[in-house]
């Protein structure tokens, strides 16, 4: 396989402060790569605002303008760009090669974090390791009664450098530039016989996240803020009468976090192929997106059964890309996030950083945390099953006088407090969803 040159993945900067940066890939084309483009950008904390893709089924060619996220304020490009080229088909850096292609190759280090207890804790040990693309596969936390936390970090590391001491040593120098005072040691060594745990969910959280249909009549609905009630619109139409040889598919919502990472890892494990696509984003925070796609058979989509149930996928998957319930455990609440997964095991970038943030922001304290994953929702047709297996488990207990309460089975990010339920709900909501 000949090595893709450089040019294959070209950002030019941003000319001034505001302004997008632009990222070109020209490269060869395969289904799901529009797909794996987009969670790499999202990885790395950017935005897409605008989005150009053109294939004749041999050749791509994909223009994305992207900003950073708010919470995004240091973009590694050149790590983006490597990590573009290696997903490009007829790309093999070694840097990335083995990273994308057998990601189970990668070795497990164990993060041993030693420090004293403060709010905001486990976020800002979080967003060092993902500026420095440490992936986190697994996290064990807890808080001991003097104040004290132990946290276990399971990480993988995408420039496959935590073997050596300088790699480390950066990672720990960082840790404690961040936390401070707080820390009381930090140790790395190598998870030996780490295995990935599959923990079994109780059925009635189980039943309650996995649930192929979200009801707008649940309890929460009444509650969800004006914002949020507009998040859960869209409008997803198919037209085959535009194109002799594609299916057009229009899709018109609110623009929100990741939105097209969901769409095109829909089409993905659908097998649907795009031809061109357009995505725009207007002054009001609305966002239109154009495709002209196939199966994969390369005709049109014309059965009406196959085209109802595309539609009601994207939909599901755009208005509930994580799936958030509370659960009373006595004296604690804990927190169920489950994160799609795609059919190549990837799961969905950034969650446990989302969550951790929101939790900060919230004023919630984390009294101990579990990332685990759990068996895939197996389906003979992936278009009519939910395949989200990767979830977070988090044990809360009240920030000071603030409770968390809850009267039962909430989904749809809904969140009720001992005061201001209504508006506490939604900052969560539009953190998770929007920043």
């Amino acid at each position: 396989m000949v090595a893709a040159s450089e040019d294959a993945v070209v950002i030019q900067a941003a000319k001034r402060a505001g302004e997008p940066t632009i990222i070109t890939v020209n490269c060869p084309d395969q289904t799901g790569l529009g797909c794996d483009l987009c969670r790499a950008i999202l990885d790395f904390g950017l935005c897409i605002t605008r989005g150009d893709i053109s294939t004749d089924g041999q050749w791509c060619y994909l223009v994305f303008w992207v900003v950073p996220r708010p919470t995004s304020s240091n973009i590694q490009w050149p790590s983006l760009k490597n990590r573009l080229l290696s997903l490009c088909p007829s790309c093999s850096i070694p840097f990335y090669f083995d990273m994308v292609n057998r990601p189970t190759s990668s070795q497990i280090y164990l993060l041993k974090l030693f420090s004293v207890d403060r709010k905001g804790l486990l976020h800002d040990v979080t967003k060092v390791l993902c500026e420095l693309e440490l992936t986190i596969h697994r996290v064990k936390v807890s808080t001991t009664p003097n104040g004290r936390v132990v946290d276990f970090f399971f990480i993988t590391d995408a420039m496959e450098l935590l073997h050596t001491k300088m790699r480390q040593d950066d990672l720990c120098e960082r840790l404690n530039a961040v936390l401070g005072e707080s820390v009381n040691s930090c140790e790395i060594e190598l998870a030996e016989g780490f295995q990935q745990g599959f923990s079994s969910l109780p059925p009635v959280v189980a039943e309650e996240l996995f649930k192929l249909e979200l009801s707008g009549n649940e309890v929460c609905s009444a509650i969800l803020s004006p914002e949020m009630k507009r998040l859960k619109k869209a409008d997803v139409n198919i037209d085959n009468s535009l194109s002799p040889s594609h299916t057009l598919l229009q899709i018109h919502c609110v623009d929100q976090k990741g939105l097209l990472y969901d769409i095109m890892r829909t089409l993905k494990d659908c097998s649907i192929q795009v031809a061109y696509g357009r995505f725009l984003s207007d002054m009001k925070g609305s966002r239109e997106v154009d495709l002209f796609i196939l199966q994969s058979d390369g005709k049109k989509i014309v059965d009406p059964d196959k085209q109802g149930v595309l539609c009601s996928r994207l939909k599901l998957e755009m208005l509930h890309p994580l799936r958030v319930i509370i659960v009373n455990r006595g004296p604690d609440m804990e927190l169920f996030v489950a994160n799609p997964v795609e059919l190549c095991g990837k799961g969905r970038p950034r969650v446990f950083y989302d969550v951790t943030l929101a939790l900060k922001v919230l004023g919630i304290c984390i009294f101990s945390v579990s990332k685990l994953e759990v068996p895939w929702l197996s389906s003979k047709d992936l278009c009519q099953c939910l395949s989200h297996s990767m979830y977070v488990v988090c044990r809360l207990k009240s920030a000071g006088t603030r409770l968390l309460k809850d009267s039962g089975r909430f989904t749809d990010f809904c969140w009720m407090t001992a005061g201001s339920c209504h508006w506490e709900a939604a900052r969560l909501e539009v953190r998770l969803w929007m920043e």
